[in-house]
């Protein structure tokens, strides 16, 4: 008897798969979205192990922006190169597999060709959050500021409005930055709640300098507190003074909600709580 010989057809070949992912995770335990030397605990770091698990093998990861130590996202983007053959909803899920709990993979979506999550990203939103009841909040304590006096909101509105449009946020950049353009686009700067409850900032803008929404935040608390008039944002921004402006608000209140490209790549996945970001036509 002759024994037949085993099917022997190949497997597919894997790909180097390159693919834009949506990440949302709580930033307490990370020392920020960068790879860091000394091997702190990072949400990039942890990602690139998580590639290295489900595909065998070293994958490139590149971010749409460096979220801080303690900065948590909602919609923070990735590119990723990986030797896969893995579809991107498979990778997304398989990823999910292997990750920590603090970070899950939303949407993954094959990326167009020369795609760059940082260069081509066409707008941002951030959110900051803040808890003005007279108690703290344990439920709240992780992803809002406690600010337990009672706030003005409208005059925080007042103030935020001043932001929108196109000017030079020299004075909202934080220390050890070296960027030198400063101006940036603000289409939305809201401030909306009520004392006594949850206040949030929302800021959507074609780009941010560092710590800017952080620092926006710190000098609207002074506004909230009396501490500086609602009127004063222009020659705030006028002055390009850092020193002129409020402190740093801590990290743990601030969200990156989502980022924005042209063509309707990565919009909105997962269907995000706010409305879509304006502005994003094209790739570039």
């Amino acid at each position: 008897m002759v024994e037949r010989a085993p099917d022997a057809s190949p497997s597919p070949a894997r790909e180097c798969l390159h693919v834009g992912l949506v990440l949302e995770y709580d930033g307490t335990d990370f020392a920020g979205w960068q790879v860091q030397a000394g091997g702190a605990r990072t949400v990039q770091g942890v990602l690139g192990e998580a590639l290295a698990r489900v595909c065998g093998a070293p994958a490139e990861v590149t971010g749409a922006g460096r979220t801080d130590a303690g900065v948590h996202a909602l919609g923070q983007v990735a590119g990723v190169r990986v030797a896969t053959r893995l579809a991107p909803a498979e990778l997304a899920r398989a990823l999910n597999g292997v990750l920590p709990p603090d970070v899950a993979v939303r949407a993954a979506e094959a990326a167009p060709g020369g795609w760059h999550p940082r260069y081509h990203a066409a707008a941002k939103r951030y959110r900051y959050a803040i808890w003005n009841g007279p108690v703290r909040s344990p439920l709240r304590a992780r992803f809002s500021h406690w600010v337990p006096r009672p706030l003005d909101v409208p005059a925080m509105a007042e103030a935020a409005a001043a932001l929108t449009g196109r000017h030079d946020f020299r004075a909202f950049q934080g220390a050890g930055s070296d960027v030198t353009d400063t101006v940036r686009t603000l289409q939305r700067a809201a401030v909306t709640g009520a004392p006594g409850g949850d206040v949030l900032l929302e800021l959507e803008g074609d780009g941010f300098l560092r710590h800017m929404v952080r620092n926006v935040a710190g000098t609207l608390l002074e506004v909230g507190l009396g501490a500086r008039p609602a009127a004063s944002l222009p020659a705030l921004l006028a002055a390009r003074d850092r020193s002129r402006a409020g402190p740093t608000a801590p990290a743990r209140g601030l969200t990156l909600v989502e980022v924005a490209y042209g063509g309707g790549f990565l919009r909105n996945p997962g269907g995000l709580p706010a409305p879509a970001l304006d502005g994003a036509e094209s790739l570039g």
